[in-house]
């Protein structure tokens, strides 16, 4: 599973010169907890509600999220595997981290978007990643079945490269923590 697959896209980030209420605004209206902020399209910082609160103590009454935001803002890129994700967000601390294309937000990965792909059940999963299989195979040439994360797809035979695509298939179903293709009643 990679960043793209449990991003939250269009992204709504702020400018700079946003006002703090303004920005504490569009938090509570959206529930989110961090906005990225961004000069024109390009990722110059992200404005957290612990940010918030401590301007709020320093406002002068024209306090902007520039005299608050956290810079630079750490972003990773869409192929990022969750397993990174999720470590950058314990390990620093980190309740969103903005996806980015170059320089630019295309998204973000919150917590939530985390315990989301988490808590989807094993036979949804296991649905999903049949359905992207078939669609790719042009029908039923494998089994899969999902178990606490880890996608099992049987085949009577594969080689490496169709290998490879089942589990980046596989891989790309939120939900799925990792893939292991099965062949010839392997177990």
């Amino acid at each position: 599973m990679r960043a793209r697959d449990i991003m939250t896209s269009p992204v709504i980030t702020v400018t700079p010169a946003v006002p703090l209420k303004g920005a504490a605004a569009l938090m509570v209206s959206h529930g989110f907890t961090a906005l990225p902020v961004v000069d024109g399209k390009r990722l110059v910082g992200i404005v957290t509600e612990a940010d918030l609160v401590r301007g709020k103590y320093l406002e002068d009454g024209g306090a902007v999220v520039a005299d608050v935001m956290t810079t630079p803002a750490v972003a990773m890129d869409a192929a990022a595997p969750a397993e990174v994700l999720a470590r950058a967000m314990i390990d620093d601390r980190r309740r969103c981290v903005p996806i980015v294309d170059g320089t630019a937000v295309i998204g973000v990965v919150t917590r939530r978007d985390l315990v989301r792909a988490l808590a989807r059940a094993d036979t949804t999963v296991t649905a999903e990643v049949q359905r992207v299989l078939d669609a790719y195979g042009g029908g039923r040439q494998w089994t899969v079945t999902v178990h606490d994360g880890e996608a099992v797809i049987g085949a009577a035979t594969t080689d490496e490269e169709t290998d490879r695509v089942l589990v980046a298939l596989a891989d790309a179903v939120p939900g799925v923590l990792r893939t292991r293709v099965l062949t010839g009643g392997q177990r």
